[in-house]
C-alpha cells in the first residue's frame, strides 16, 4: 500500500505543478520510454517529444477530480507513450497495424517485465565488460561496437595476423561470458 500512497502523492503533486513530483515521475519513467522508442525506429528527441506529450496527458488527467489511476504510473505513462509512438509510426508509414484506442496498448505489464529484465542484463553485461580488463575490453568493443575487421584489429593491437586476433577475440569473449554468467546467476 505504501507504493500506492506514494503514487497518489505523485499524482497530487503533478496536479499542483510540484517540481519534485514532476522530476520524480520523469526520472522514474523516461529511460523506459526512451528505450522503447529507440528500439522502435525512434531517436532521443522523439523519446523526449513523446514523453512530454504523455506527461501533459497525465497532468491534465491528474487535474480532474474524477480521474482514478487503476495501474502504476509507469504502466500508464508507458501505455500512453507506446500508443502515441505507434500512432506516429503509422502516420509516417512505418507501422502497418492501426492503433485506435488506449485499450489496445494498456496491458503492458509483460512488456515492462521484459524491458526491466533486459535492462538488468545490460547492466550486468556493462559491469562484466568493465571488469574484463585490457586489451580484451578494447578488442571486443572494436569488433562488436566499432565493427572492425580481424585485419584491422590485428594491426591495432599488434597481433601478427588476423587469425591470432580472432583467437584472442575468442578467448576474451569466453572470459566475458564467464564474468557475465557468474554475476547473472548471483542476481537470480
Amino acid at each position: 500500500m505504501k507504493a500506492d500512497t506514494n503514487e497518489q502523492a505523485l499524482l497530487k503533486g503533478l496536479a499542483l505543478n510540484d517540481s519534485k513530483a514532476i522530476e520524480t515521475i520523469y526520472r522514474d519513467n523516461f529511460s523506459m520510454v526512451q528505450a522503447f522508442i529507440l528500439q522502435n525506429n525512434g531517436s532521443y528527441d522523439d523519446a523526449r517529444d513523446i514523453f512530454q506529450e504523455a506527461m501533459i496527458a497525465l497532468y491534465e488527467k491528474a487535474q480532474t477530480e474524477s480521474f482514478v489511476l487503476t495501474c502504476q504510473i509507469k504502466t500508464y505513462v508507458y501505455s500512453i507513450c507506446r500508443r502515441l509512438w505507434l500512432k506516429r509510426l503509422q502516420q509516417l508509414g512505418r507501422y502497418a497495424n492501426r492503433v485506435d484506442s488506449l485499450e489496445e496498448t494498456v496491458p503492458v505489464e509483460e512488456d515492462l517485465e521484459i524491458h526491466e529484465k533486459r535492462n538488468a542484463e545490460f547492466a550486468i553485461m556493462d559491469r562484466a565488460l568493465n571488469s574484463l580488463g585490457e586489451p580484451c575490453k578494447s578488442l571486443l568493443e572494436g569488433y562488436y561496437l566499432k565493427k572492425m575487421g580481424m585485419q584491422e584489429l590485428a594491426a591495432e593491437f599488434g597481433y601478427t595476423n588476423a587469425d591470432n586476433a580472432k583467437n584472442q577475440k575468442y578467448k576474451c569473449l569466453m572470459r566475458l561470458k564467464k564474468l557475465f554468467f557468474s554475476q547473472y546467476n548471483i542476481g537470480d
